[in-house]
């Protein structure tokens, strides 16, 4: 994030006047403007530089992300997978100390070496437990520098690995007895821990309350406009398209058709307010990025350049399909049911959206 918008950072830093806390690079409404956009151009090298927005969601839950971090709880992001958790967690490390990528991952086989410090066993051997010998973590790297660590999916580490972060959080001082007197390091200012949990996995209902009350948790909900949803979409596939240096052209019509669909399964509701069985799978906004992105891609390679129904309706079936088998019939069902009602009254992409069902087996 830091290198992809680097000259919206600087221009920010440049005309940045508000209070900073202690070795944060932007003030809190810096951090703000980052995020969500600003209306006005700021100047950088005799050049306008527009601050776009990043995050098109839930404006409050960004402030108040913001301000938990400048306090001394970490911040917990939940929610349903897909919803930018991540994304959001790289543009605040990004804005605030100017790196995303101080990471733990979680997994069920991170260990407490992978948050606090391991050893350089052939130094250990040669010269004993010397600083020089230890390998810091991210967790170690962003208490000496005063910067965020992120840590992805805490829950699915075990509860005994989460723990080890309690006393961290709490005293800001992380003990290394090997190294006896020397070994406290405590926290420089600046340091906090921005973690994500799904809803989903089951370890997020484990998570020891002494941890939890480290954090402050935000819960991260699905998009719910269909407008925002295609908004999304095309946003994230533009850039994504540039960055590939894919000469592809977005195509709103079929945006909208994606958009509506993927708003209809998560929600079980549609706009004809037809009955619809609402699927078991996550039907993320992220998904609906991938299904176009791939749709476009064999557009391009394999057809005139141009998204084709029956594209949309395969890569649409893989997401539905890599989530819960259970949740075809389900789709068929909505196909035959809403897909037809808009295909009777808008014609157009709609009817022929309808027409590839015969794909859905």
């Amino acid at each position: 994030m830091e290198m992809r918008y680097a000259n919206e950072l600087a221009a920010l830093r440049k005309h940045d006047t508000g209070a900073k806390p202690a070795n944060w690079q932007l003030s809190p409404r810096a951090v703000r403007d980052f995020i969500l956009g600003k209306k006005d151009p700021l100047e950088l090298d005799g050049k306008e530089v527009t601050i776009t927005p990043k995050y098109l969601g839930d404006d409050a839950l960004v402030e108040r992300s913001i301000i938990t971090l400048a306090g001394n709880r970490g911040l917990m992001l939940v929610g349903e997978p897909g919803t930018a958790k991540t994304m959001l967690s790289e543009l605040l490390s990004a804005a605030i100390c100017g790196t995303s990528t101080n990471t733990v991952q979680g997994t069920a086989g991170t260990s407490e070496d992978n948050i606090k410090y391991s050893w350089n066993y052939a130094l250990l051997l040669a010269k004993g437990p010397v600083k020089e010998a230890l390998i810091p973590s991210p967790v170690y790297i962003g208490m000496k520098k005063g910067i965020i660590t992120r840590f992805e999916e805490i829950t699915r580490c075990p509860l005994e690995i989460q723990d080890s972060l309690i006393s961290i959080m709490s005293d800001r001082v992380l003990n290394i007895p090997e190294l006896g007197e020397d070994g406290f390091l405590f926290a420089s200012s600046g340091f906090n821990v921005i973690a994500t949990a799904n809803t989903r996995d089951k370890g997020i209902n484990e998570m020891s309350s002494a941890l939890k009350r480290r954090f402050n948790f935000e819960t991260v909900e699905p998009v719910r406009s269909v407008a925002l949803e295609s908004k999304i979409i095309r946003e994230q596939c533009s850039g994504m398209f540039a960055a590939n240096g894919l000469d592809i052209e977005v195509q709103d019509d079929v945006i909208d058709v994606l958009a509506s669909t993927f708003n209809e399964l998560r929600n079980g509701t549609s706009y004809e307010k037809a009955k619809i069985q609402k699927l078991s799978g996550v039907m993320s906004t992220a998904e609906a990025v991938s299904v176009y992105y791939q749709s476009a891609l064999d557009g391009y390679y394999y057809g005139d350049g141009n998204v084709s129904m029956r594209s949309l309706v395969q890569n649409l079936l893989g997401a539905v399909m890599k989530e819960n088998k259970d949740d075809l019939p389900k789709l068929k069902d909505y196909f035959n049911g809403v897909i037809k009602l808009k295909a009777e009254r808008s014609g157009g992409l709609w009817q022929e959206f309808y027409e590839n069902r015969n794909y859905i087996k």
